[in-house]
């Protein structure tokens, strides 16, 4: 157990919001045993990578630019539940549950992106089992910090929560992440005013510096004291 522990706890790199990790908890060798039987799919900006009610007969894998993965509502307007980049992957849910899609997700931009089938993690396990069970360690973790995010983002002002995503999407490092107002909005269920403000007062406070598309993360210390409220 110890092992397993020790695979899901190696030193994080940034990750984005509620960003799956089942892949990237995996070795080089199991990584390389995977690229060899998944195909590299290559989007353009805005197109449509998965709908809901597709069937999981694979999970996707992220290799270069960046996914928004969130619902059609039936009026077309789309709302975002997660912004996922290099190294992320999803659909696993739905590929180990045998269940369909619950989630569409949209390229943010060109993107490259590999699709691993349901038969490639199969012919992972039997090959080398351990990998199972560091893949369960990994969703262990992952559901402890995604009820961490939803008890966060329900309470607090305005402000601590803006500071509690940014803290999450930039995994508490002094980094920049690529992210509009809108998508902050749409994330927590705030105004673009709302955030606006917030973002605002948190660069008073030197804690970020805000760019087109970009907020940059100057001091994650403070921000991490913000996102306390």
């Amino acid at each position: 157990m110890s092992e397993i522990l020790q695979s899901s706890e190696r030193p994080r790199r940034q990750r984005s919001l509620v960003a799956p990790m089942l892949v990237s908890v995996l070795d080089e060798a199991a990584q390389d045993f995977l690229r060899q039987r998944s195909s590299l799919r290559r989007f353009a900006p805005d197109q449509i990578i998965q709908q809901r009610g597709d069937k999981g007969e694979g999970l996707w894998w992220i290799e270069r630019g960046a996914v928004t993965v969130g619902r059609f509502h039936p009026d077309g307007e789309f709302r975002r539940v997660a912004l996922l980049g290099p190294g992320d992957s999803y659909g696993e849910l739905a590929m180990l549950s045998g269940r369909p899609r619950v989630v569409d997700a949209i390229s943010r931009g060109e993107s490259e992106l590999r699709f691993v089938p349901a038969r490639a993690i199969e012919e992972l396990f039997a090959a080398r089992p351990e990998t199972a069970q560091v893949m369960l360690g990994a969703m262990a973790l992952q559901l402890q910090e995604m009820l961490d995010i939803i008890a966060g983002i329900r309470r607090g002002t305005g402000l601590a929560r803006i500071a509690g995503l940014l803290v999450n999407l930039s995994a508490g490092a002094a980094t920049t992440v690529t992210t509009t107002q809108q998508e902050l909005g749409e994330l927590l269920g705030l105004t673009r005013a709302t955030v606006n403000l917030a973002l605002g007062e948190l660069e008073s406070q030197g804690a970020i510096r805000r760019s087109y598309g970009k907020v940059e993360i100057l001091a994650p210390e403070e921000l991490a004291l913000a996102a306390l409220g």
